[in-house]
This record gives structure tokens, sequence and C-alpha cells, in this order.
């Protein structure tokens, strides 16, 4: 089992290798397109990232000690980057989950391209993690 630190390492030394950060970008969006969406159940109001322009969905279960996420976005871009916030945490102890901070989009230089609307959802699906795994821990 992995912290969210080491997991963010291995995401982003995976990803560092594409220099060019539209590149960067376009591998992002693409390694979503192949996951599953939420069931139309889970689309729900209850689950729905507020403060995101872009209809985000997030849900969380608390399984073996573990904090297991699943989501899914109404934008392929939202979607790869939200994923990338996701992977970072999913599997972790809710413990870290709620303290962790989860830097990849800047770690990353994807956030250069992202309008302030965009930065701010990203933002809101971090603190929407962390307000899961609290009521988890």
């Amino acid at each position: 089992m992995s912290t969210i630190a080491e997991q963010q390492r291995r995401l982003r030394d995976d990803l560092a290798v594409i220099e060019d950060p539209q590149e960067r970008l376009a591998i992002v969006v693409d390694r979503v397109r192949a996951r599953p969406p939420l069931p139309a159940a889970e689309r729900t109001d209850a689950n729905r990232v507020p403060g995101c322009v872009s209809a985000v969905w997030l849900v969380a279960e608390h399984r073996d000690g573990r904090l297991r996420l699943r989501f899914d976005a109404d934008s392929p871009m939202v979607k790869g980057l939200v994923a990338l916030i996701v992977d970072a945490a999913d599997d972790s102890a809710p413990d870290d989950a709620a303290t962790a901070d989860i830097t990849l989009v800047e770690d990353l230089g994807l956030h250069r391209n992202l309008t302030p609307t965009r930065q701010n959802g990203l933002a809101a699906v971090r603190q929407r993690i962390r307000q899961l795994a609290v009521a988890r821990a």
C-alpha cells in the first residue's frame, strides 16, 4: 500500500517524460477514454462536486481501511485532469487523503493552460476528496 505522496511521484514520473505540456495534457485526456462512466444512479446531485463548472461526480467508499474513489465528468479534458487527482488519492488511507496536498496538475505544468474557473474546479475536487476522506476516517 502506497501513500498519496508515493502515488503522485509515480504518476508524475510516468508523465514527466513527455516534455511538451500540450502533449502531456493530450495523453492525460487519452488515458481516461477507456474508463467506464459512473452508472446513472450515481450521477446524482449528492455526488456532484460543487464549485465545478463542468459536471463532475465523485463517489467514495471505505473498503478494508482504504478510501476507494470513483468519478466521472461531462468533459473529456476535465475527466482527464480529475483522473490525475483521483488516481493519486484512490486506495489510500482516509487520514492520508484528508491531509494530502495533491499537486500533480501543477507539478506537470498542466495548470498553465487552464482557465481560472477550471483551476478552481480542480481545487473543489481536491476539497471534496478531503471531505469524503474525513467522513470515512
